[in-house]
């Protein structure tokens, strides 16, 4: 199991990490996500090794983790981090920025060993080609290799595929994230794309200005945000008076409310102008505002001219569960 128990570091006179605690059990897969600035990868550094903590504590089954003060070159070897600067050999050949680190003592599984990486990367066309003639995204896919050619325990990923073209990224997670899964490799992603949390994280920890500010399962975070903040990770969303979507509420609260969770009615108390439609394909994006300017997302099949009034109410039965949070004291404060 890996804990983390009240880290925190600062850079001279700046904290960056404030009180941060979790436990992640073996082979389990953690999106780690917050606005830019919030320390997501200064918490990655931290729990590899690299930062020497002001106060607090990483171990990794019970054996702490020692930052540079104690180690020469920091940096547990049953851990591996890719970062956002690549750790690669410019010069040399995909596969063998892969095979760097293997046992000299196991030649003969080299070749299966780096054959099975190149395959989950997709990156068997590039075997023998120099990393400093491949793309960014590429690099990118060479960089994960490498980190898992000596099969470590945790790997932590550093927006991993943010120079990945869409349509290759996709299929990459579909590859690597359930290879992970089967190896028991404990995962820690930091990233901004939704399309990496939702269907592939077991557990999401939020962060904001260095402070954990929610952490638990993925469906129970997404579904129960604490706030707009977290909500806002994930994509568009509001935050909406009770009152303004129920008279019969007369709790000075609001609820967040996702797009997907608002539809058009014939009449309801809650009329919104429609200010812009963006289409995403199977459906449009709207925008629109509330008479007392309150900005509000929600989707329909089709766009809408601006300047429409319409009704909108929330269906979604998810939001019985977050109304009756509201009453919880300081839930939405």
């Amino acid at each position: 199991m890996l804990q983390v128990q009240n880290i925190s570091f600062a850079y001279a006179d700046k904290l960056i990490l404030k009180d941060i605690s979790f436990q992640l059990p073996n082979g389990s897969h953690l999106a780690l996500i917050g606005e830019s600035g919030s320390g997501k990868s200064t918490l990655l550094k931290a729990i590899y090794g690299l930062l020497q903590l002001q106060g607090g504590e990483v171990s990794w089954n019970n054996k702490k983790v020692l930052g540079p003060n104690f180690n020469l070159i920091p940096g547990e070897n049953y851990m591996k981090y890719v970062s956002q600067d690549l750790d690669l050999m410019p010069f040399t050949t995909v596969e063998e920025n892969i095979g760097e680190h293997l046992s000299v003592f196991d030649q003969e599984s080299h070749a299966a060993r780096i054959y099975e990486l190149l395959e989950v990367m997709q990156l068997l066309p590039f075997a023998k080609v120099k990393v400093k003639n491949l793309s960014g995204g590429q690099q990118q896919r060479v960089a994960i290799a490498k980190a898992l050619a000596q099969e470590p325990k945790i790997l932590l990923l550093d927006e991993p595929f943010s120079s990945i073209d869409q349509f290759k990224k996709n299929g990459l997670k579909q590859l690597l994230f359930p290879y992970l899964k089967e190896k028991g490799i404990t995962v820690i992603n930091a990233t901004h794309d939704p399309d990496d949390i939702l269907p592939f994280a077991w557990l999401t920890l939020v962060l904001k200005e260095g402070k954990l500010i929610d952490f638990g399962p993925t469906k129970s975070v997404y579904n129960n945000p604490k706030d707009l903040y977290t909500a806002n990770l994930f994509g568009e969303a509001n935050k909406i008076p009770l009152y303004f979507l129920n008279p019969g509420y007369y709790i000075d609260r609001p609820i967040i409310v996702y797009p997907h969770e608002l539809t058009i009615t014939q009449n309801s108390p809650f009329n919104v102008k429609v200010e812009e439609s963006f289409f995403k394909g199977s459906h449009y994006l709207i925008k629109a505002y509330h008479e007392t300017d309150l900005p509000v997302w929600f989707l329909h099949k089709n766009a809408i001219i601006p300047g429409t009034n319409v009704f909108l109410k929330a269906t979604a039965k998810s939001l019985a569960e977050r109304i009756s949070k509201t009453h919880a004291k300081d839930y939405y404060s």
